[in-house]
């Protein structure tokens, strides 16, 4: 039975160490398509995420954007980052909002790309306005 239990343990672990690389990747490419945005200017305050709903197991959030430029469109590359309860990054996507007019808001959808489940935050991690 020590065995069994030691085992089912390390296998947990190993689940538990798998889920993290994959969301541990899924950051890093969240980031990278961000840092792929040349002359972008910091624009996470023009950003906020609404609640996690799930569809098909993906966790989503609405996005809301608002350009509070005086003048032209603007594009927005933004890292939002799915965690638990704990602050720790279950899943991260990249999503690219064009055009949105200055002044003006608009909303874009953030899926997770993985099946997540349970009680699920969505956290702007980053936003890049260009």
């Amino acid at each position: 039975a020590s065995a069994a239990s030691s085992a089912l343990a390390s296998a947990a672990g190993g689940i538990s160490s798998s889920l993290a690389s994959a969301a541990s990747s899924a950051q890093a490419a969240a980031s990278s398509a961000l840092a792929g945005v040349k002359g972008g200017l910091d624009a996470k305050a023009d950003v906020s995420a609404g609640a996690v709903s799930f569809t098909d197991g993906k966790a989503q959030t609405t996005l809301t954007v608002t350009n509070h430029e005086q003048q032209g469109s603007n594009r927005y590359v933004i890292q939002v980052n799915f965690t638990d309860d704990s602050g720790n990054v279950l899943d991260a996507t990249a999503v690219t909002v064009p055009d949105v007019e200055a002044g003006k808001s608009t909303e874009a959808k953030a899926l997770s790309n993985r099946d997540l489940s349970g009680s699920v935050k969505a956290v702007v991690a980053n936003a890049v306005r260009y």
